[in-house]
């Protein structure tokens, strides 16, 4: 018997069980310049209502999209991130234990005492029962 996978949810089903409802949206891996694909630009919109001192993690953008019917997963917010994250406040998007964007740290936390964003007490991760933007959270 192959071992499960690493991040298998047990609510979803045996390994390899495909959840209801329709496939995960996926980003293509070539596309015309300048297009951005749905996903991508709905990520980017939400990105962009995060105020300046206030942080979302990347399942957090992930639950408010598949609640507005847009299914996808936290690594599909990283994905978008990575490839066009520039074109909004990117810093404001975290992993879930508050840790800034692997590879940008310095200048997240530049960023984050600029804007007054909350910090844990090591200052090197920001607080997210402070600093995480409140709001409904689909389920």
């Amino acid at each position: 018997m192959p071992p499960a996978p690493h991040h298998w949810n047990p609510r979803a089903g045996p390994p390899g069980a495909r959840p209801p409802g329709p496939p995960p949206a996926r980003l293509p891996d070539d596309g015309p310049c300048g297009v951005v694909p749905d996903l991508a630009s709905a990520v980017l919109d939400v990105v962009d209502l995060i105020p300046a001192g206030q942080v979302a993690t990347y399942g957090d953008i992930a639950a408010y999209l598949s609640g507005e019917g847009l299914r996808c997963g936290p690594r599909q917010v990283g994905s978008v991130m990575a490839r066009w994250g520039g074109a909004v406040a990117w810093w404001r998007v975290l992993s879930a234990d508050g840790s800034p964007p692997s590879g940008h740290e310095a200048e997240a936390l530049a960023r984050y005492r600029q804007e007054g964003t909350p910090l844990r007490r090591d200052g090197r991760r920001v607080d997210l029962a402070r600093a995480r933007l409140c709001g409904p959270r689909p389920r």
